[in-house]
C-alpha cells in the first residue's frame, strides 16, 4: 500500500520479478485512484507493462519513469553526459576489465583441463554470462537513485498538480528500462501520433546531486521555442540548481532517447568541470535527497502550468 509517494522506498524496494512488479503496480494504481487518477497498465514487447495514469489522449506533456530495478553489479556504471572523452574512456575500461576476467577464466579452464579450445570456449561463453548479469542479473535491494527517485516524483507531481491543469499532462510508470529501453519503445509505437506532438520529461535519477540537469533531444534542441520554454523550469536554489545543457556533447541513457521532444532529467555531481553520475547499480546506490524530489515537483509543475496558460 502507498500513502505517500515516498512508500515506494521502502515498501516496494525491489520492482524486478513478475510478482514484485505486479504488487507495485497494483499499489500504485489504487495510490492514483486516491489522488483522483484514472490508470492502466498496456502491454508491451518482451514482456514489459506500461503503467499510465492520466489522459494521454489530451495532454500535451508526459511526465515519465522507469520502474523496473536494475541487476546489482561490483562496479558502478559511471555517466559522465557531457564529458564525450570520459564516456568514451570509461566504456573502455569496463569492456577491458570484462575480458580480462574472461581470459583469466578461459586461461585457468584451459590449465585445468588441459585443452586450450575448453578454455577458449569458456572465456568466450563467460563473455555472454557477464553481458546477461549486468542486463537481468540479481537485482540491485539499493535503488533509490536508479530510479526509485524518478518513480517518486512522478508520483509527487502528480499528487500536487493543481486539478484544473491536470488534463494538460499524463504520466507513465516504463516497464524494461534496464533491459533497453524497451517499455518506452512499446509505448511510442503504440502512441506514436500522440508523442509526436507531446513533451516528455522523462525523470531517471534524480536522487543524488546538486545540478538537476535536462537534456533535450536533438530534435528538441532544433525547436527553439520548445527549447526555449524549458528555461520557465530552471533556477538556482543554494547549492543546487536547475539548469538546461543545450551546448555541445550530450548524451544521457534513458527513455527520453525514443521520442521526439523528450528530456532527460538527472541530478548529477561535479569534480572539476565534469559532471557525472556514480554509485548506481550498486550496494552504495541509497541516496534520495528529498531536496531534489521538492525542486524538480515545485519547478516541474510551473512549468507545465505556465506553458500550458499560453
Amino acid at each position: 500500500m502507498i500513502e505517500t509517494p515516498m512508500d515506494v522506498l521502502t515498501v516496494f524496494p525491489v520492482r524486478k520479478t513478475k510478482r514484485q512488479k505486479q504488487i507495485f503496480r497494483d499499489a500504485v494504481q489504487a495510490y492514483a485512484t486516491s489522488i483522483g487518477y484514472d490508470s492502466r497498465v498496456e502491454q508491451g514487447s518482451l514482456g514489459s507493462r506500461n503503467l499510465v495514469i492520466g489522459n494521454p489522449g489530451q495532454a500535451d506533456y508526459l511526465v515519465t519513469a522507469h520502474y523496473d530495478t536494475c541487476a546489482r553489479l561490483p562496479i558502478p556504471n559511471y555517466i559522465t553526459p557531457c564529458n564525450l572523452w570520459l564516456f568514451l574512456l570509461w566504456q573502455v575500461v569496463l569492456t577491458l576489465l570484462i575480458l580480462a576476467v574472461c581470459v583469466l577464466l578461459g586461461l585457468g579452464v584451459g590449465l585445468l583441463t588441459g585443452s586450450g579450445t575448453i578454455g577458449a570456449w569458456s572465456g568466450y561463453l563467460m563473455v555472454w554470462v557477464i553481458l546477461a548479469l549486468m542486463l537481468i542479473g540479481p537485482a540491485n535491494p539499493s535503488n533509490a537513485n536508479d530510479n526509485t527517485s524518478g518513480v517518486v516524483t512522478l508520483l509527487e507531481i502528480a499528487k500536487s498538480m493543481p486539478e484544473n491543469q491536470r488534463k494538460k499532462v499524463a504520466f507513465v510508470l516504463f516497464d524494461l528500462e534496464e533491459a533497453g529501453l524497451i517499455g518506452s519503445a512499446s509505448y511510442r509505437k503504440a502512441h506514436k501520433a500522440q508523442t509526436d506532438r507531446q513533451m516528455v520529461l522523462n525523470l531517471d535519477c534524480i536522487g543524488d546531486g546538486d545540478y538537476l540537469t535536462l537534456f533535450p533531444t536533438k530534435k528538441l534542441r532544433q525547436d527553439r521555442k520548445r527549447l526555449t520554454s524549458l528555461y520557465k523550469a530552471c533556477g538556482y536554489f543554494g547549492k543546487k540548481s536547475i539548469l538546461v545543457h543545450e551546448k555541445g556533447f550530450a548524451f544521457y541513457p534513458s527513455d527520453q532517447a525514443n521520442f521526439p521532444c523528450g528530456v532527460g532529467i538527472c541530478a548529477l555531481k561535479k569534480a572539476g568541470k565534469t559532471l557525472y553520475l556514480g554509485r548506481i547499480h550498486t550496494k552504495k546506490d541509497t541516496i534520495l535527497d528529498r531536496t531534489n524530489v521538492n525542486l524538480l515537483r515545485a519547478a516541474l509543475i510551473t512549468y507545465i502550468c505556465r506553458d500550458a496558460a499560453q
